[in-house]
């Protein structure tokens, strides 16, 4: 029997390509939108200051924590009084899940956050605090410190703590520009550094690139980090830079102020989403791995 094919109309025709347009879009969507990182997180940069005490109590706070899933948190504060709270409530803190990994700040007041680098008694401090120790154990870490002007890193107060730190294996977490970092490096050679905010400034991510080569020993914290996402999306230059250095990089909130501690699920949520951009292998490793492995925490 003979068939004769018939060309489709133009009704048929424009149906088709409808219906093939809508199906490789609705692919393209489902690649472009990733699912967020669902595993633990380690929060590597966490305030709990002393003008955020009563409007966000511990349960509070424990519980942002633990609806966020964080597991972990390096707690530094100003005055360290409020790390000292998180470290001695040890009830709450297992409850809620959480391991508190408690760093000296250098600032026992605002005032200091300009003048530790040339005040004396700020190192004495560092030793009366090292000394006490806190109800979670020792100190782990000394900062978050500040400096705002990279020749400040040459000075005896930053050179006596780089060195303190690097002898007594404590990590130091550093707000400063790369000039600075070279400089801390220069006083010890083999401490252990997290870079906050990994140059905040406006550092390329080919700069951090040569540093991280350069120091084996460092690494860098994401809060508050300009053109890490653009448009909603990963920075594919950080994204390679993380693929390549899937070791060397950790997640904070930066709760120095009391609207961090109101936005924190947000804040979670959002290192989640660019995090889910990344090969699972490497999210999970920035997201927790990298901090549990640097403290020594089990998941």
């Amino acid at each position: 029997m003979h068939v004769t094919l018939r060309p489709p109309s133009r009704r048929a025709l424009g149906a088709w390509l409808a219906g093939a347009v809508l199906a490789a879009t609705a692919g393209f969507v489902g690649a472009a939108e990733p699912a967020p990182y669902g595993g633990p997180l380690f929060d590597a940069h966490l305030h709990y200051n002393d003008d955020a005490q009563q409007p966000h109590p511990l349960p509070d706070v424990l519980g942002r924590m633990q609806r966020s899933g964080v597991r972990a948190i390096i707690a530094n504060s100003r005055p360290n009084d409020g790390t000292k709270s998180l470290a001695a409530a040890t009830d709450a803190t297992r409850a809620a899940g959480v391991t508190v990994v408690p760093f000296i700040r250098l600032y026992r007041d605002r005032a200091d956050y300009g003048s530790w680098f040339r005040d004396p008694s700020i190192a004495r401090m560092v030793e009366t605090e090292l000394a006490a120790g806190t109800a979670a154990g020792p100190y782990r870490g000394l900062g978050e410190f500040h400096l705002y002007d990279s020749a400040n890193a040459d000075g005896p107060i930053a050179r006596e703590l780089m060195q303190l730190a690097q002898a007594r294996g404590l990590v130091v977490l550093a707000h400063c520009d790369d000039v600075a970092v070279e400089k801390l490096f220069a006083h010890a050679p083999n401490a252990k550094l997290i870079w906050a905010h990994t140059g905040i400034g406006g550092v390329p991510a080919e700069r951090v690139r040569e540093l991280l080569r350069r120091h084996p020993t460092l690494m860098g914290e994401l809060s508050y980090r300009p053109g890490l996402v653009v448009d909603g999306r990963l920075a594919p230059e950080w994204r390679a830079l993380f693929v390549e250095f899937p070791q060397r990089f950790l997640v904070g909130s930066d709760t120095w102020v009391n609207a961090r501690w109101q936005y924190y699920e947000g804040l979670m949520a959002e290192a989640r989403r660019w995090l889910g951009e990344l090969p699972p292998e490497v999210a999970q490793r920035i997201a927790w791995g990298n901090g549990a492995a640097l403290f020594g925490l089990r998941e």
